[in-house]
């Protein structure tokens, strides 16, 4: 899995495809190709682990020249990262094949293969599919007829890109639950797993569709549809500006993004605000009328999308009285699942492709769902395609691999779902969605205000210089608060973070705590402030340092190794988006002074497309 990008043009691709690598490399990979149809005629590439540079670097010491080409990013799922599992995988010298996902009968299909002599020289569930194709194309001579039967023997998810050394007028493309994008130019055309890869090239895209089959050429794009009937696919122009793929003035994009907050939570608010309620139409037309015999909600999602899902859950019973799970999405897929009459299934996710989600929306469409509606930040992805309503944040791409603002996005609108659930069913109590309306207004500023707390957390930061574990607790809403400023802190500064409801303290994580043990906390003024500041006063007593972001009105203040860093105050029910703020910066320059790779942490990819 990870980045795509192939051109047919009449210029020299081979720098198209470098800069298209560029761009997707917020990702995540471990190692990076190309292969070129060169102007001698001859299938050509170059393989390097480790960054795009690594790959610009080669291509320099050995250039390759040509007007047809494909390139990959690969985050590895078979095999370990080294240079002969890096994608393009070839079939002889006349076939190249790069491929995001994974092929479930691989062993199957590469042991057949083996047996009409093909040699493999990787590891890879890709190199199958080269080698299948080549064979194929033995008896279908044309390279799209040879892929349209190709697939039909790949049990699993992939996209993929293929040119010929003997077609070299045409590039291939194939997708089936792993997203492709066609780009389209003047006497050229593009393709790639994400339109941000040819943003430098065109602003003109054609989305394919699950089951699509597209042969690419100079002049025309033919696109078959999964019954192989040709069909046609909505050019979609791309207005989101240039500038989302630059870092500006920011050091890191995941710095650019957290001070992005402001604007793109005004953004998702926009047009879904009525003088005191929340426009129930904004989730779609037929939400009126579904969201009227909603009696429970379901919610899956994955890592920072399952903590925003957790915080709903406060929101839902608490302000709307309607019973929520919410449940990590690979383990809801696989087990048994009794559904609740009239239950609604909420899927979150902030690509709208991560497989897990995605599997378990489509295992959902079986159990008797009421509805599905998918709250997610990209309105052409197959979570968006596969519900029956859709909310879609407005966060714009997310460049670092850490979620920011796309969490912030998710729980503004996870709000407008709680007060619109609220408003059709009549559970809100008076006046609470005309107050919290009005509140939603402020929280741009609110989180500007957040944001100016920047410098005193970086000065904070000093604090973990050393360390190599930390706790971090909150109680009621602000535990999955605290759940996320764990995961952020572990994901990008590698330092071991877990956390905890401050009540369990005492039932066990408290024999960690010592003075190389920071604890850190979210303290909003609000009910349970005096049973958290007791929880506080145990970790205090064992020796260890307390950081501890308090509402400006908590009262509380700084002691020996009690640091108190105040956070603008904030209606309790939006605290926790606040709230996450603070915690974001932290963990952004504890990674700095770590020295780790911030935008691209280790070992871990921004869409995660396969299981």
């Amino acid at each position: 899995m990870c980045g795509i990008v192939g051109a047919v043009a009449e210029r020299n691709i081979t720098t198209i495809l470098i800069e298209g690598l560029k761009r997707l490399e917020y990702r995540g990979y471990d190692s990076a190709g190309l292969a070129v149809y060169t102007q001698q005629g001859n299938l050509e590439r170059r393989r390097r682990i480790g960054k795009v540079s690594e790959l610009e670097a080669a291509v320099g010491a050995e250039p390759l020249a040509g007007n047809l080409g494909i390139a990959h990013t690969r985050w590895a799922t078979h095999g370990a990262p080294t240079e002969h599992n890096a994608h393009p995988h070839f079939s002889g010298h006349e076939l190249a094949v790069v491929h995001n996902g994974i092929i479930e009968n691989h062993e199957e299909l590469r042991e057949k293969l083996k047996g009409l002599g093909y040699v493999f020289s990787s590891e890879t569930d890709t190199e199958v599919i080269v080698h299948l194709l080549a064979h194929t194309l033995k008896s279908l001579p044309d390279l799209a007829d040879a892929l349209k039967a190709a697939v039909k023997q790949l049990h699993g998810a992939y996209g993929l890109a293929v040119i010929s050394a003997k077609q070299p007028d045409r590039l291939l493309a194939a997708r089936s639950g792993s997203p492709l994008v066609i780009g389209l130019g003047h006497g050229e055309n593009f393709l790639a797993s994400d339109q941000l890869a040819l943003r430098q090239v065109t602003d003109r895209f054609m989305y394919l569709e699950e089951g699509d089959i597209a042969e690419i050429r100079r002049e025309q794009v033919t696109i078959w549809d999964v019954a192989g009937t040709q069909v046609q696919r909505e050019t979609v122009q791309y207005h989101e500006g240039a500038e989302a793929a630059d870092k500006g003035e920011y050091r890191h994009f995941m710095l650019k993004e957290i001070h992005e907050q402001p604007t793109v939570v005004q953004r998702t608010l926009e047009g879904r605000l009525g003088k005191d309620h929340v426009m129930v139409q904004a989730f779609g037309p037929q939400a009126a009328e579904l969201f009227a015999k909603v009696r429970n909600v379901q919610i899956v999602a994955c890592g920072t999308s399952y903590h925003a899902g957790m915080v709903a859950r406060y929101w839902l019973e608490s302000l709307a009285g309607i019973p929520c799970q919410v449940e990590v999405a690979s383990e809801f897929r696989y087990r048994k699942v009794v559904v609740q009459p009239d239950t609604l299934f909420v899927s979150i996710s902030q690509s709208g492709e991560t497989a897990d989600t995605l599997a378990a929306l489509r295992n959902a469409k079986e159990l008797g769902f009421l509805g599905s509606l998918a709250i997610c930040n990209v309105g052409i992805s197959s979570l968006v395609r596969e519900s029956d309503l859709t909310l879609l944040t407005q966060a714009g791409p997310e460049i670092g691999v850490a979620s920011t603002k796309a969490f912030t996005t998710q729980l503004v609108s996870l709000m407008l779902l709680t007060l619109s659930l609220g408003q059709v069913r009549g559970t809100l109590a008076a006046g609470v969605e005309a107050e919290l309306v009005e509140e939603l207004r402020r929280l741009p500023t609110r989180l500007g205000e957040a944001l100016a707390m920047d410098a005193i957390v970086e000065k904070t930061a000093e604090l973990f210089a050393d360390k190599h574990h930390t706790l971090f607790l909150g109680r009621g809403a602000q535990f999955p608060v605290a759940m996320e400023g764990a995961l952020k802190l572990k994901e990008i500064s590698y330092i071991h973070a877990e956390a905890y409801p401050a009540g369990e303290l005492k039932h066990g994580p408290l024999a960690l705590v010592d003075s190389d043990m920071p604890v850190v906390t979210v303290a909003p003024n609000n009910e349970l402030l005096e049973k958290l500041k007791s929880n506080l006063q145990e970790v205090r007593a064992r020796g260890g340092e307390l950081i501890v972001f308090a509402d400006e009105q908590a009262g509380m203040s700084n002691g020996e190794g009690t640091h108190v860093i105040a956070v603008p105050h904030i209606i309790d029910a939006l605290a926790p988006i606040l709230y996450t703020i603070p915690l974001q910066l932290l963990s952004y320059y504890v990674a700095v002074l770590k020295g780790t790779d911030v935008d691209q942490p280790r070992n871990l990819a921004k869409s995660v497309t396969v299981e």
